[in-house]
């Protein structure tokens, strides 16, 4: 039987591919990397770029993570099958050890080896994220209060990492494997609810959906969407005004307090994180952010804020400046809070 739900199934998700290489800005000569688990999402997507990439070169990575027993077997499985549908394959072993639990460093493990394993130095990198993981990163970012970037979601086109499938649900990928006589692995750890994901998957978006009758998936995305336009909006205004700022300045590892202050404070965190990012400050949060914005706009001088990676934010002389923490590896920093400060003796 043709026609029916899973060949449109097959379809959505070859368009979606299709429209995304179209609108990436990469030479269509460059080879694509598609990273691949095994599961639904990543198996109907390289199953699809399969279809549609015609002479451009395709390659495939399969990150092992080494966290269950039998891996390294799915690992090869799915290398195996991606083999059979045309698309070079290289299985890639990670260790996932760092700060930030199992599922922080599992994700950094993961895209340093698909950064290591692109082809060529352009290729981009086809991450398999559907719109419900979409949603799901929306709630994520309003549950801890991350801001308007968070709640904002994932890009499309975030170079090196390309995602077609934001627009198309999960249960659309299951329905094409299935078409395509596709098997899948569904990794145990996306129904352990010792995860916050997993819980938001399982328990939270399905409430949501009964509570307001249905379409809080889409909701999101579409909220998640909007709030990207505006987000790029006040970072181009954030932008120039930076530019503005540190045009004329004497030293350029100042910044100047007086024009800062007549900043919107929307624009004016930006302009800060802008320029902390700059001089290589990374890690930082909302609660940092606020602190250097008081900091910024009411002082006191010889104030100064704790920021990660042992610098603090100094103000004197009508510019805040960027030095060394002064306190010892004993001597933890102060943790920042909003409207925090501490004086310089």
């Amino acid at each position: 039987m043709t026609g029916g739900p899973t060949d449109a199934a097959v379809a959505r998700v070859r368009r979606a591919v299709r429209t995304a290489l179209r609108a990436t800005p990469v030479d269509a000569g460059v080879p694509l990397l598609v990273a691949c688990s095994g599961g639904a999402d990543s198996t109907a997507l390289a199953a699809a770029v399969a279809a549609v990439a015609g002479r451009r070169p395709v390659h495939a990575a399969v990150v092992d993570h080494a966290l269950q027993d039998g891996s390294d077997a799915r690992a090869a499985e799915a290398a195996e099958r991606l083999a059979g549908l045309g698309i070079a394959t290289a299985v890639h072993r990670v260790d996932v050890v760092g700060a930030g639990g199992v599922e922080a460093a599992a994700r950094r493990a993961r895209y340093a080896a698909l950064r290591a394993a692109r082809p060529h130095p352009d290729s981009p990198v086809l991450l398999g994220h559907t719109l419900d993981d979409q949603a799901e990163t929306v709630l994520l970012g309003l549950g801890r209060g991350s801001g308007a970037r968070s709640l904002a979601g994932m890009r499309t086109w975030d170079p090196p990492w390309l995602r077609p499938l934001l627009d198309v649900r999960r249960a659309t990928t299951r329905a094409a494997c299935a078409a395509l006589g596709l098997p899948v692995w569904d990794d145990p750890h996306n129904a352990d609810p010792r995860f916050t994901r997993v819980r938001l998957r399982h328990e939270v978006l399905p409430l949501l959906e009964e509570v307001l009758s249905g379409g809080v998936a889409g909701a999101l995305a579409r909220t998640a969407e909007q709030l990207r336009e505006d987000a790029d909006a006040l970072d181009a205004v954030a932008a120039t005004a930076l530019t503005s700022l540190v045009v004329d300045t004497p030293e350029p590892d100042t910044l100047p307090l007086a024009p800062l202050g007549d900043l919107h404070p929307a624009v004016r965190r930006r302009v800060l994180r802008t320029w902390l990012a700059g001089r290589g400050v990374t890690g930082l949060t909302a609660v940092h952010l606020g602190a250097a914005d008081v900091l910024a706009g009411r002082g006191p001088d010889r104030g100064g804020v704790a920021l990660p990676g042992g610098l603090e934010l100094v103000r004197g002389r009508g510019t805040l400046s960027l030095q060394t923490a002064g306190w010892s590896a004993d001597r933890p920093p102060p943790h920042p809070r909003e409207g925090s400060h501490r004086v310089r003796r």
